[in-house]
């Protein structure tokens, strides 16, 4: 395993961060060699940087960037995809046969969800 995926999954661990000067401690490597890494991690996006004081000393907090993947699960309704979505039409949603149907359709997701939790 390369130092960088290491320096990452150190970063990833600490949920609310962990400041340079202790994760090249906890690497075992020397500072320069950590300013390295973690230029490449900003680099590549993976972590962010803050500015920060430890016990008197000037460092830095890092935190893993959370990449927000697209989620087009919530655009779905068993197999149909959300009408609304990129929808021209001019019409009321309270009126549209579209919408009914794939808000219907998010119902009968729903009660069999719920069924197949009962059988289990």
């Amino acid at each position: 395993m390369e130092i960088e995926e290491t320096a990452l999954e150190v970063i990833a661990k600490h949920e609310n961060g962990v400041f340079q000067n202790q994760l090249w401690k906890e690497l075992n490597i020397d500072s320069r060699k950590c300013s390295r890494v973690i230029a490449k991690l900003l680099k590549d996006g993976l972590i962010t940087r803050e500015s920060a004081v430890d016990n008197g000393a000037r460092t830095f907090l890092l935190k893993a960037a959370h990449k927000e993947e697209p989620c087009f699960e919530l655009l779905l309704s068993g197999d149909m995809f959300s009408p609304c979505a990129g929808c021209r039409d001019a019409c009321q949603p309270e009126s549209c046969e579209k919408l009914t149907a794939w808000v219907l359709n998010l119902s009968k997701d729903n009660v069999d969800d719920q069924e197949a939790s009962i059988i289990e």
